[in-house]
């Protein structure tokens, strides 16, 4: 059996029902048309030279192609790679150094050194009839490499098995069905394009509608005129469009639930979407393990507001302390996860893979908790903790109550160097009105303790983002040192 079996069970019960649907051309496909042209473009591929293993490197904006390509090279069994277009040109030319693909297709006007673009539509079919074999669940079908805010952007491998068990366990845990139409405005590049929600809905039989972008006033129009009935975005997307002035205005009677993921979701900006009575689910992945490992339902995500929920039937979670020993209930510790959803490996880095394993757990570098009742709250990233006087503050709960300040809109806090402290924590904030360090410390005064409490404060008038929507706190903090050296904010 192979992945992409899926399509051609789907394109049998609901031959004429609306698959993919692409914004900026107004290009629709049923799911009978869906698995021709798929089938089409495997033998073109074929055609031009691809065979199993081989990459095909894609560059270009949100559109029908990354799904197609991506199933295409699936019956193919080579590997997909789209490619980030917020990059340099340097650093696509290096990504493609490094996977040698066979074919380098795209829609732009990009040049890169030594590799050649081709538009796809120049392509030639020269292969009446492509005999396709079974493509084993172990193959590798996509490669989709990590931002990089670490080091060296890593090119994590999804095989077949890995995104059957993310469709499978995406679809029961959060209940999607045939009905549902999803709109995509995260980019195929990053997990989220492809796996929160469009390829467990084509296994279903739901609607995918593919906008080029995210942009407030096409995700209200869309929402409407489509009948929208579940989202997926990251806390920036939601923020902007709940500062929209017309967000009290929008109908969302089609929205079935919101879904967040990318980064943690204040509480806060939660509560706005409940308080008009919109469902909204923090969730929990990331591209080595995939989007969804946690499931929180309907009753949860109300009485468990920020809460990732619990794990999904078949991941097994360990939370592991500093010292190597197992954090108990309330206790933090880093986030380990283990199940068929968990990446194979590294495109041609099998020791950085190893390096991630624990027991077969993937160390995610993101801290958790978990409560009495099981379920799991997420306390931040492990590279953003500092330790002030000895003590280890964790960014993201500070960013937590500051973001409960009626006036704060959007909070950062990133550790600055202290001749006392050794660093001390700097408060980064969108608000509306310019905040002294002493009205934010008489705030946070009996909600948190004074080595957590920030020294410096800083107002911006809006946050620098990550080509996925989270804001770049590598940045604000190359910035926040930069400040504290020269005074200036550049």
């Amino acid at each position: 059996m192979s992945w992409i079996d899926f399509l051609d069970h789907t394109a049998d019960l609901y031959p004429f029902k609306t698959a993919l649907v692409e914004q900026q051309s107004g290009r629709r496909l049923t799911y009978q048309e869906l698995n021709h042209e798929v089938t089409r473009l495997a033998q073109l591929f074929a055609s031009n030279g691809l065979r199993a293993g081989d990459r095909l490197a894609y560059l270009a904006h949100n559109n029908l192609e990354h799904v197609t390509f991506f199933l295409a090279c699936a019956k193919l069994g080579a590997l997909f790679v789209p490619l980030n277009f917020r990059l340099s040109v340097g650093e696509i030319k290096e990504i493609l150094e490094r996977i040698e693909p066979k074919l380098f297709l795209g829609r732009g006007e990009w040049k890169i050194d030594g590799f050649e673009m081709q538009n796809p539509d120049d392509l030639k079919m020269t292969i009446d009839q492509v005999q396709l074999t079974e493509v084993g669940l172990k193959a590798p079908l996509l490669m989709l490499f990590t931002s990089g805010s670490t080091g060296t952007p890593k090119g994590v491998l999804f095989h077949g098995e890995m995104l059957k068990s993310n469709q499978t366990e995406t679809c029961r845990g959060w209940g999607l069905k045939a009905s549902d139409v999803a709109m995509v405005e995260t980019p195929f590049f990053h997990t989220g394009g492809y796996n929160v929600l469009c390829l467990p809905l084509l296994s279903l039989g739901g609607t995918v509608i593919i906008a080029e972008k995210f942009d407030v006033t096409n995700f209200i129009e869309t929402v409407q005129s489509e009948k929208v009935s579940v989202y997926f975005g990251v806390p920036t997307m939601f923020q902007m469009i709940s500062e929209d002035s017309r967000f009290n205005q929008i109908d969302f009677s089609s929205m079935r639930f919101f879904i967040s993921g990318g980064a943690h979701c204040p509480v806060e900006l939660i509560k706005t979407y409940q308080a008009k009575n919109l469902m909204f689910k923090q969730g929990f992945g990331l591209t080595e393990v995939g989007p969804n490992c946690f499931l929180l339902d309907e009753g949860d995500a109300i009485a468990k507001v920020g809460s990732i929920g619990q794990p999904m039937p078949h991941t097994e979670v360990l939370l592991m302390k500093d010292d190597g020993t197992p954090a108990k209930d309330n206790e933090v510790g880093e986030l380990m996860l283990r199940g068929p959803h968990v990446t194979c490996g590294y495109w041609n880095e099998p020791e950085r893979y190893r390096e991630s394993l624990l027991d077969g757990f993937f160390k995610t570098g993101d801290l958790a908790q978990r409560d009495e009742e099981g379920f799991y709250f997420i306390a931040g990233r492990i590279k953003d903790m500092y330790i002030s006087g000895g003590e280890n503050v964790y960014p993201a709960e500070v960013e937590k109550v500051l973001r409960s300040h009626p006036q704060i809109l959007e909070a950062v806090v990133v550790p600055v160097p202290h001749q006392k402290w050794g660093e001390v924590g700097m408060a980064l904030l969108r608000s509306e009105k310019e905040m002294e360090l002493s009205e934010v410390n008489h705030f946070l005064g009996d909600k948190l303790c004074r080595y957590k409490q920030p020294h410096f404060v800083k107002q911006l008038s809006q946050f620098p983002l990550l080509a996925s929507g989270k804001i770049d706190k590598v940045l604000l903090k190359e910035k926040a040192h930069r400040w504290m050296q020269t005074g200036e904010w550049v």
